[in-house]
């Protein structure tokens, strides 16, 4: 068994060429073709136990590979892997790995489920005073009659600082556009497998009893920048509204999780929200005109609104592609990498107190704020309204990110409702600040000021009830 420790880049074929010829990588690279077949049972089985297996073909040579999943939510990849040589394409599964145990009867069953077929280049790069091995990877995916691209870069540390790794990546950059990944081929290979989806939702994050406060927030930060990415991803190529709408919930949980660590990190890494502060805004103009299209009946207004939605998203895909937003999901991935901070940062609390007990502060800090400023929700001004609802969101988001710190039966019960009810008074907030910003969105787009714009806006006398529901929640 061995660990490894990889960063991951996603780019266009077209930019893996300028990379190649790049005076960057240095001497001839070793070159293979490789022919990867994928196993599992019907049900999954490998794959919900945490583990890929797989059989490598290079040449007549037969590589069989376990594989356990690891922090590789934000592009860098540990992982814990076993790796034997075998005759045919069909896996050895004895007890010098773990698999026979984790799946019991259900071994038998494991048969191939996708193929990957890699045309690789391979470099070893010195760089920084580590040694880096640099893997170009283009080829395809292949699931039954489906199939899908894949063109990416692996950087693996052979020795030195993990830091050099971001520090190539930059240098790969300036040679072509790339971007985080955060996909393993194996992921690649299921999600081809299952139904097209457009867009990917926050999945849960795991943190352990063990975990201190740093250990924990680098992690839920690995999942935002994860959530992010696949969104990203769908966005470019879609331009879908769901998928547009879930990348901003990535980054507003981001955002989140850097006001709920405070006490831990402080000012460290203030620019970094300020980045994601700008990166947030420009999709939210997008997003503002997705909620009016949709209040919109057919009819002028609505072809108006709906070209002036296009311009947004046209500005979307071209901040998305530009440098500043591709770059800043890597350095945020260097910032909460293992080793690159100190795990007491610029705050008074101690980052190195166990998870749960900052879990339990945070909390109570934004629950106390919660149920202090929604008091008599009716008699609010819109503007302390919307405070309640930023703060009902930081909560929920804190409710969600350290839901498994919390795993006892009660607990878990005390969860759910208490989720539900956090969901159903920060949706309530929501359609009240979509109802109070809409007239400047119109504005905004130079829809303002005509009879079908009027009518769109007396669309506000559900506002009552709207705040009767969030009072409710709020109870």
């Amino acid at each position: 068994m061995a660990n490894e420790v990889e960063l991951k880049l996603e780019l266009s074929p077209a930019a893996a060429d300028l990379v190649a010829a790049s005076g960057l990588l240095a001497g001839t690279p070793g070159k293979a073709r490789q022919i990867s077949t994928y196993f599992d049972t019907d049900d999954q089985d490998v794959a919900k136990a945490g583990f890929s297996l797989r059989i490598r073909r290079t040449g007549k040579k037969r590589i069989q590979t376990i594989k356990a999943d690891g922090a590789s939510a934000a592009g860098l990849f540990v992982r814990s892997e076993w790796e034997c040589a075998v005759g045919q394409d069909i896996p050895v599964l004895d007890y010098s790995t773990p698999l026979p145990t984790l799946l019991g009867d259900a071994a038998d069953a494991i048969a191939p489920v996708f193929e990957v077929r890699i045309d690789r280049q391979t470099w070893l790069v010195e760089d920084g005073g580590a040694s880096i091995e640099l893997v170009l990877d283009c080829g395809k995916v292949v699931a039954g009659e489906r199939s899908a691209p894949v063109c990416e870069i692996e950087l693996e540390l052979k020795s030195g600082d993990s830091g050099a790794l971001f520090d190539l990546a930059r240098k790969i950059d300036a040679a072509a556009p790339v971007r985080l990944g955060v996909l393993t081929k194996s992921e690649r290979g299921y999600r081809l497998s299952a139904p097209v989806q457009p867009s990917a939702r926050a999945e849960p994050v795991a943190l352990k009893p063990a975990m201190t406060a740093a250990e924990a927030f680098g992690r839920i930060i690995q999942s935002c920048i994860r959530h992010f990415r696949l969104n990203e991803a769908l966005l470019l190529t879609a331009g879908d509204p769901h998928a547009l709408h879930q990348a901003r919930v990535a980054l507003r949980r981001m955002r989140s999780a850097f006001s709920i660590f405070r006490p831990v990190i402080g000012d460290d890494g203030a620019h970094l929200r300020d980045e994601l502060r700008w990166l947030a805004s420009t999709l939210g103009e997008a997003r503002d005109l997705d909620v009016l299209f949709d209040r919109a009946q057919a009819g002028a207004l609505r072809d108006r609104i709906a070209a002036a939605r296009e311009t947004a998203y046209d500005r979307v895909r071209e901040v998305l592609e530009s440098p500043r937003a591709r770059l800043l999901m890597f350095d945020i991935a260097r910032w909460i990498s293992p080793g690159a901070r100190a795990d007491t940062n610029g705050g008074k609390a101690d980052g190195n107190q166990p998870a749960r007990a900052f879990a339990g502060s945070a909390l109570r800090r934004y629950r106390r704020k919660v149920r202090r400023l929604g008091r008599d929700l009716a008699h609010l001004d819109d503007e302390t309204r919307h405070e309640v609802r930023k703060n009902a969101k930081k909560l929920r988001y804190a409710t969600e990110f350290f839901a498994s710190l919390f795993e006892r039966k009660q607990e878990k019960r005390r969860y759910k409702r208490f989720l539900a009810a956090l969901e159903e008074l920060q949706d309530r907030l929501g359609a009240l600040n979509d109802l109070v910003s809409a007239p400047d969105v119109l504005e905004r787009a130079g829809l303002a000021g005509n009879a079908e714009a009027a009518g769109l806006l007396a669309g506000n006398a559900g506002k009552k009830k709207l705040i009767e529901q969030a009072e409710a929640a709020h109870d």
